[in-house]
């Protein structure tokens, strides 16, 4: 791996990106209340329990975490496309790896936990960042 190929700027984007459309997807007034009560929660339940910098620091060091592994994969997948890495191979890229790794092995585990709902609105913020990613990082290289 070569790190030195990874657009930084453009993985500092896709992080800014996935809390900028995590927060829209689970606003108060969006999906977050049909989720937390889709996992069983009530409105005495606090989210993230009482450690709120865990789960924030958390969140953000995933997301990072995804955007350089993106990086690579889009660089990969793309150059074994025809017209080599652009931002719709690149969008293309994070759809497959959304559609191969995250929904697939999410509703494993939904499934057997009986939160068929929830599966379908985490992975659809999922689908949101993994495409956004992947066209960003495709497209600024």
């Amino acid at each position: 791996m070569d790190f030195s190929s990874i657009n930084w700027l453009a993985v500092l984007s896709c992080v800014v990106v996935s809390m900028i459309s995590g927060s829209l997807w689970f606003g108060p007034k969006t999906f977050f209340p049909i989720w937390w009560k889709a996992i069983g929660k009530t409105e005495k339940d606090t989210p993230g329990g009482n450690n709120m910098g865990l789960m924030w620091g958390g969140t953000v060091a995933a997301s990072v975490v995804q955007a350089v592994s993106m990086a690579f994969m889009v660089n990969v997948m793309g150059s074994g496309m025809s017209g080599g890495v652009t931002m719709a191979s690149g969008a293309m890229t994070g759809f497959m790896l959304w559609f191969g790794f995250v929904a697939a092995t999410g509703i494993t585990n939904k499934l057997f936990a009986g939160q068929l709902k929830a599966w379908f609105l985490e992975t659809g913020n999922h689908l949101i960042n993994f495409v956004l990613f992947g066209a960003i990082l495709g497209a600024w290289r």
